[in-house]
């Protein structure tokens, strides 16, 4: 069934978590429990329904709903439970073109890849008379409402949330499943659009409504195979982590550019894909956390762990963030690839008034590994001329000849532990053979492709160019010695010990976020002084993080981890018998 549903290389998460070896990167990282809180079948699960009243069953556009409903009507007969009547909510939804209707103000048009946040919310996609006569029903008969939205029936009822991790919802979208509310499958980016810009945000607003009520709480990302937990249960651990080291579960995705560093150095990754581009070390709006408690894992959107403990987790930055985490890292792995396009990121104004995104989408590269004479291209040569650069461009795209990029923009020397500043506006991209630890703020998707090498996506079709948007957002002043002087970092000692230094690794005064270096033989003690910190082992096999509560995590290198600020204070442990050096990201 899985080939089916899943239009993918990666692998779907196992029940059971394989331990890791120390020094290999950890896939599946998981934020450890007590025994017994993860359960793992439907017979647990319906032993623990009432026998009467209202029991709703929400969840995430994707869930496979029927299924779930089948196994458990066929669990209730072995049982000899009461049989309830099933009502589904798509019962309840509006008609498919009012829906399409409502929803096209906020997807873009033929834009293939850009839309506007929706300011919708869950109500807005069902039939108001509909929904009121099944609330009106109240007690008066055993039934489970389930599907999406369901939630906005009865606050009251017992409630179940089956969540899919957003990764999965891709994959199912890939396999020409519906993964939108009350719509049809479209296209696999047609459908991604329609989700960044307003199916996600809606089921975000939707969760924040109903968390601190849901009874269960399903993790439904394995077809014919479940894992749940109680939700008091979830909300501990929510509430603990706010207060210890976690990481979230990247994933991994190959590209047109895609490199083999990832392919050759991560375990547990299946090999038989062309590259791999992209890792999503910590991507808040798409990574899950995983919790583990005998054996079991789970996973849940990143998103819960903020609506439920942004002011612990964001600390003297939470007024302006609320519930978004600022803060992004992700792996662009070009090593025996190609280069990156030739792009740049919006400015604050346009970000705000064309996508409806509260900030910018702002950069830095740091690079963690090098090989064959790796370049970065930053910045415009000093005799840039705005005109012909974009009329190279727009001849190259109509007529598919190669545009002399060098001849406008500069390309600089990569190094291991550099690190180049990308601020907004900025012409820029990664060269082959780097390996880029990007540090970045969390908009991913505000990408103006300018240039793109001619190349077709993996899909053999040609990747969308946004050179009239990047044109209006490029500042052509960022060029000549300037670039050198203002975009490129120049490491600063802050303080240092017998046997560990602190650098600051100064970003741009656009950038809100600055880095921080530690170089450490045995261990350091850090105060988070309420700020998040979001760090990476750039150098170095194997280090522990210890926080205030006594909980350790095992970070190898490469791995990404967070330590919110209402942690205080951590100590860096390193395990091996070479230095390590830790990056560190946070909010200005």
């Amino acid at each position: 069934m899985e080939d089916s549903v899943r239009n993918t290389a990666q692998y779907l998460l196992p029940l059971k978590k394989d331990q890791n070896t120390p020094g290999n990167y950890d896939i599946y990282p998981a934020f450890n429990l007590e025994e017994n809180k993860i359960f793992s079948s439907v017979n647990e699960l319906v032993c623990m329904l009432p026998d009467n009243g209202t029991v709703i069953i929400d969840g995430s556009a994707g869930v496979f709903f029927e299924q779930i409903i089948e196994d458990l009507k066929v669990c209730l007969r072995e049982e000899q439970k009461s049989m309830p009547v099933f009502i589904n909510m798509e019962h309840a939804l509006k008609d498919i073109a009012l829906i399409e209707n409502a929803v096209s103000e906020f997807t873009g048009g033929d834009d293939p890849l850009f839309g506007t946040r929706t300011s919708m919310d869950m109500l807005d996609f069902f039939n108001k008379e509909l929904i009121d006569g099944l609330k009106d029903k109240g007690k008066k008969e055993y039934r489970i409402i389930y599907g999406t939205g369901a939630g906005i029936i009865d606050k009251d009822a017992f409630l179940i949330y089956i969540d899919l991790p957003k990764n999965e919802v891709q994959f199912r979208s890939r396999a020409g499943l519906k993964t939108n509310i009350g719509t049809p499958p479209a296209h696999p980016r047609a459908d991604y659009k329609r989700n960044y810009f307003v199916d996600w945000v809606v089921l975000k607003k939707h969760i924040n409504n109903i968390l601190p009520a849901v009874d269960l709480f399903v993790d439904g990302q394995r077809p014919g195979e479940i894992t749940f937990i109680k939700g008091d249960d979830l909300r501990a651990a929510l509430r603990l982590m706010s207060e210890s080291a976690f990481r979230v579960r990247p994933w991994f995705e190959p590209g047109s550019w895609g490199g083999t560093w990832m392919k050759d150095r991560i375990q547990g990754l299946n090999t038989d894909v062309p590259n791999y581009a992209w890792s999503f070390e910590l991507i808040s709006p798409e990574n899950g956390l995983l919790l583990e408690s005998s054996g079991l894992m789970l996973e849940f959107s990143f998103d819960l762990l903020m609506l439920q403990e942004s002011p612990k987790i964001l600390g003297d930055c939470y007024e302006v963030y609320e519930n978004e985490f600022p803060i992004r890292f992700d792996y662009l792995d070009t090593f025996n690839g190609g280069n990156l396009s030739i792009q740049c990121h919006p400015r604050p104004h346009y970000i705000k008034s064309e996508f409806g995104e509260n900030y910018t989408q702002e950069e830095s590269y740091y690079i963690m590994d090098t090989m064959d004479n790796a370049v970065v291209y930053l910045g415009f040569n000093d005799d840039i001329d705005p005109a012909e650069f974009r009329n190279e461009l727009e001849i190259s795209y109509r007529e598919s000849i190669p545009a002399d990029i060098e001849k406008y923009v500069q390309t600089h020397p990569a190094t291991k532990h550099d690190l180049f500043l990308i601020p907004y506006g900025t012409i820029h991209g990664s060269g082959k053979n780097n390996l880029v630890l990007e540090i970045s703020s969390t908009p991913y998707i505000f990408t103006f492709k300018m240039y793109d090498w001619l190349r077709p996506d993996l899909d053999g079709k040609p990747r969308p160019l946004n050179i009239n948007r990047g044109m209006e957002n490029l500042y052509f002043k960022r060029k000549g010695e300037n670039v050198r002087y203002e975009l490129i970092c120049k490491p600063q000692l802050i303080e240092k010990g017998d046997d560990w230094e602190l650098e600051h690794l100064e970003t741009h005064p656009t950038h809100f976020y600055d880095v921080h270096r530690y170089k450490f033989k045995e261990r350091i003690l850090v105060k988070t002084d309420n700020k998040c910190h979001v760090l990476n082992l750039v150098d170095g096999e194997n280090i522990i993080v210890e926080t205030l509560n006594g909980i350790r995590m095992n970070i190898n290198y490469a791995e990404t981890f967070i330590v919110p600020a209402a942690a205080k204070e951590y100590i860096l442990i390193n395990l091996s018998d070479q230095p390590a050096m830790v990056v560190k990201a946070f909010v200005k």
